[in-house]
């Protein structure tokens, strides 16, 4: 069955790369067996799709052209499949493993592992290894949450997602209907940036607040991405992290050392207690709430209510 499927996408990556003009769909059926052979049209249209993902996958680009009779087809521009020739020495070959390394523990492992052998088969020296260069760093990139590759795939092929999604002040989860543009991972965590189609405007979602399976929506993009997406600035700044503002907290002796390090003003209260000026900033109560019972917000008076509306939510499950 392996050979078989591979002798199939080799062959539709000759015929679009041997034309000069977009092959519909009939024509590409009749031109390689494994389609003629196909038991009827939904069977064909089916296979057709699933080898024309695994090609774009495997980094053929593939076109889809409308002529003027409205008639789709596709081709491969020899000229944008032609990679010219790779040349790495040995720092650029170390920062390549480097950076392959950082997947092994992921689920891109394989892509990665395939990317350097493609390397190898471009010209990458012999003499040098990228694994074992730089052997004594470890560097990895946490990736535990299911919706990371879906949500990869979604951002680099331009598709809209549909996921269920809970905030952290909500007791259950929301559908979101996401234009998604970038993934970064900030802290430990990974974000999605994109547009939020339900809610008109550009918005930031942490994986690990996804729930469920993500879900392709049609394709095509109804607003525009923009040059620069800065998915850790935005996150920062929903994290406190720029502050314009301070509050003032109790917090419990011995407990909450993250707090204790942005402190601008400690004071010793007594009976198990301090008390700390702290920066304030959007996302400081979402914050203050993994602390639990020992911290305690004095002011401002809306940062206590955000932070009680949040504990409600939790209580309530």
């Amino acid at each position: 069955m392996a050979i078989a499927k591979a002798e199939r996408l080799m062959n539709l990556a000759l015929c679009l790369l041997g034309t000069r003009r977009p092959l519909s769909k009939r024509e590409l059926r009749e031109s390689i067996e494994a389609y003629l052979e196909a038991g009827n049209d939904d069977s064909f249209n089916r296979m057709f799709e699933r080898d024309k993902d695994d090609l774009r996958e495997l980094g053929l680009v593939i076109e889809t052209v409308e002529n003027l009779d409205g008639e789709v087809g596709y081709l491969a521009r020899r000229d944008s499949n032609r990679l010219p020739p790779i040349t790495l020495d040995a720092e650029e070959a170390a920062a390549l493993g480097l950076a392959a390394k950082v997947w092994q523990q992921a689920r891109l492992a394989g892509a990665a592992s395939g990317a350097l052998q493609k390397l190898r088969a471009a010209g990458l020296p012999e003499d040098v290894d990228p694994y074992e260069a730089h052997g004594a760093l470890e560097p990895r990139i946490p990736v535990h949450e299911a919706a990371f590759e879906p949500l990869m795939l979604a951002c680099r092929d331009r598709r809209p997602v549909l996921f269920e999604y809970r905030k952290a002040s909500a007791a259950r989860p929301e559908p979101r209907h996401v234009e998604p543009w970038a993934l970064e991972c900030w802290r430990g965590h990974w974000y999605l940036a994109g547009f939020d189609r339900d809610r008109g405007a550009e918005r930031v979602f942490r994986l690990s607040r996804i729930t469920g399976k993500v879900r392709s929506r049609g394709t095509g993009f109804t607003a525009p991405v923009p040059d620069v997406v800065t998915v850790r600035e935005t996150v920062a700044s929903w994290a406190g992290e720029i502050a314009d503002r301070s509050a003032l907290i109790r917090l419990r002796s011995g407990a909450g050392y993250p707090l204790r390090a942005k402190a601008t003003g400690v004071r010793e209260l007594g009976d198990g207690w301090d008390e700390l000026e702290i920066p304030y900033g959007h996302g400081l109560d979402a914050w203050l709430v993994e602390f639990g019972p020992d911290v305690v917000v004095l002011e401002p008076a809306e940062l206590r209510a955000d932070v009680v509306d949040r504990l409600r939510a939790v209580a309530k499950g």
